[in-house]
């Protein structure tokens, strides 16, 4: 099942670009929208999320901010290293 994913970064975030290696390294698509570059986009994301900070990942209207590798592989259904290791 394909899940809708944006992330929501700016151009000079460097976990916003940890983010991006986590969902690239799982093979994850995604739309990335920088808020930098897109004020109206950031008017909105700051509308929904009521955060300012940077990154922001939607998955399938769930929120996750900042970079939290665990509880993006569980909204993601995708296999956790400990999972990994149990099989």
């Amino acid at each position: 099942m394909n899940k809708q994913v944006t992330l929501y970064t700016t151009t000079t975030c460097p976990v916003c670009a940890m983010t991006r290696d986590l969902l690239t390294g799982l093979s994850i698509e995604f739309e990335e929208i920088y808020v930098d570059l897109r004020p109206i986009a950031r008017m909105k994301l700051m509308k929904q999320t009521r955060r300012l900070t940077v990154p922001q990942l939607n998955v399938d209207g769930e929120w996750v901010s900042g970079f939290d590798p665990i509880r993006t592989l569980e909204l993601l259904n995708a296999p956790s290293k400990t999972d990994m290791l149990s099989e």
